[in-house]
């Protein structure tokens, strides 16, 4: 799940094969499920949401680095950066925690992918490659060849399912970490927790008797600053 404890699925697929269409039937069927679910849209050519004149675009053109939209009921960010940005990076930068992020597009990207293969628009896989990380396809294609499971276009039903054994539930059972500074306890980045969690218990199971542990305390005294 590269670097965050939250899994993270990419749907993706060729341009006009409705990604966002079938996204808009699988989000409810995974909110039934009573599941908090986070959506990336990728745009692989850059993009603005902020316009000449905007008071959003007159904060950042007067050297703003980011810029946070918040109103009754919503909030949106306008985050600045250099170049192209990772998806788990902008996951555990920018989201808050949840139970799944999905992101539609990022077919270049390091998380798993599922590919939405409509026929009308190709009969041939985009992530067809062994280090492209394809797990499952959505399609109506029925002579495609593939070696993952496949789901129908017209059943997000047990896509959702399958989201929930295969990523969802094992994430769960991760292992986690909580860190308290002065009795209080401090919210992680997902990013932060993982390597908390799995970097301590990496050091402290090759100590003698302590492979088999199930649960790790450290208490740091921090020397007084002059």
């Amino acid at each position: 799940m590269g670097g965050t404890l939250i899994p993270l699925i990419s749907i993706v697929g060729r341009s006009g094969s409705g990604k966002t269409t079938y996204l808009e039937k699988l989000l409810p069927e995974l909110k039934a499920r009573g599941l908090s679910v986070a959506a990336v849209k990728h745009y692989a050519h850059g993009f603005e949401m902020d316009h000449e004149g905007k008071d959003t675009w007159r904060l950042r053109r007067a050297g703003a680095d980011h810029v946070l939209l918040a109103g009754p009921g919503a909030a949106g960010m306008i985050a600045g950066f250099e170049g192209e940005i990772d998806v788990y990076e902008a996951v555990s930068r920018y989201l808050p925690r949840c139970d799944l992020v999905i992101t539609e597009g990022y077919k270049h990207g390091s998380a798993p992918k599922i590919e939405l293969l409509r026929s009308a628009v190709g009969r041939e896989l985009i992530c067809d490659g062994p280090d492209q990380r394809l797990v499952a396809v959505i399609t109506d294609y029925d002579e495609l060849e593939c070696d993952v499971p496949r789901f129908g276009l017209d059943d997000p039903s047990a896509l959702a399912d399958w989201l929930i054994a295969e990523f969802v539930e094992p994430a769960r059972r991760t292992t986690r970490a909580e860190l308290r500074v002065d009795g209080r306890r401090v919210e992680l980045k997902p990013f932060v927790e993982r390597m908390l969690a799995h970097g301590l218990s990496g050091m402290i199971e090759p100590l003698r008797g302590c492979d088999d542990g199930r649960s790790i305390e450290l208490r740091v005294e921090l020397a007084q600053k002059e």
